[in-house]
């Protein structure tokens, strides 16, 4: 028995150690004021129909939950509804399995919880690593995409959003490694714009932040009705309180 636990500790000491050196840099904070932004919310429910609901499904999400967006059925069906018939449909790909295994090497995640599961209690919440990711990608001709990506290095998937952010390359500086000085190991030294893209940086920022936002939101349409209902119970067990304290002293008044 005393085996065993020694062998699940270390493989989750294990698997901590492979998601650590994976990480790749610092996530960036991504901007909470966004989810109590509609006009963000439906922006960002705009451009995951169009660059991400290609190849990543959200099969647990239906199209008619974003009513909830402030958008009507007959918006949702004229403007973002390309992979199915119904708005009650789930979002799901016609994209085949082994196809995405063949041509990526993985079939591509599911999104409808990507947010919540790409927290990391050490750099920040999954809204921050994919605020990060999105606007980490750079060429890379040694890739077999062609991109590589500072916050997921190596990873399969490439630059969807490239026309909108333009093409980029990576600067490395080489430099001595402080742990043993015989080394030299590169450090990202920041990009170097190559094409430009359909927007500015500050605006495909805004971008990303809109679609991070949508994803978040879509993890738990209902956390913000949730935070809500939360206060309001708070203020009422706050009133509860008091009312069963001075309840108390009236009735204990005359007791010696």
């Amino acid at each position: 028995m005393k085996k065993l636990i020694a062998i699940l500790l270390a493989s989750l000491s294990l698997s901590g150690a492979v998601h650590a050196a994976g990480g790749g840099i610092e996530w960036d904070k991504f901007p909470k004021e966004k989810m109590s932004d509609m006009a963000a919310l439906q922006n960002g429910a705009k451009l995951f129909v169009n660059y991400c609901l290609n190849c990543h499904a959200a099969a647990f999400n239906r199209y008619n939950r974003m009513r909830d967006l402030g958008l009507s059925e007959a918006e949702i069906k004229n403007n973002l509804l390309f992979a199915a018939d119904k708005v009650g449909d789930t979002m799901k790909v016609s994209l085949n399995p082994q196809d995405a295994k063949d041509w990526f090497g993985a079939n591509p995640p599911d999104l409808t919880v990507i947010a919540r599961s790409r927290a990391d209690a050490s750099k920040g919440s999954g809204a921050d690593y994919l605020y990060t990711y999105m606007r980490s990608f750079y060429r890379d001709d040694t890739k077999a995409t062609g991109w590589n990506n500072l916050a997921f290095p190596s990873v399969a998937m490439p630059h969807v959003m490239w026309e909108l952010q333009g093409q980029r390359a990576a600067k490395f500086d080489e430099v001595t490694d402080p742990h043993d000085h015989a080394k030299k190991i590169h450090v990202f030294a920041g990009y170097e714009q190559l094409t430009p893209g359909k927007m500015t940086e500050r605006q495909y920022d805004e971008a990303v932040a809109d679609l991070v936002a949508y994803l978040q939101w879509m993890g738990e349409p209902a956390q913000g009705q949730r935070f809500q209902l939360g206060v309001i119970v708070l203020i009422f067990l706050g009133f509860l309180t008091i009312f069963a304290w001075r309840l108390n002293a009236s009735y204990w008044k005359d007791v010696k």
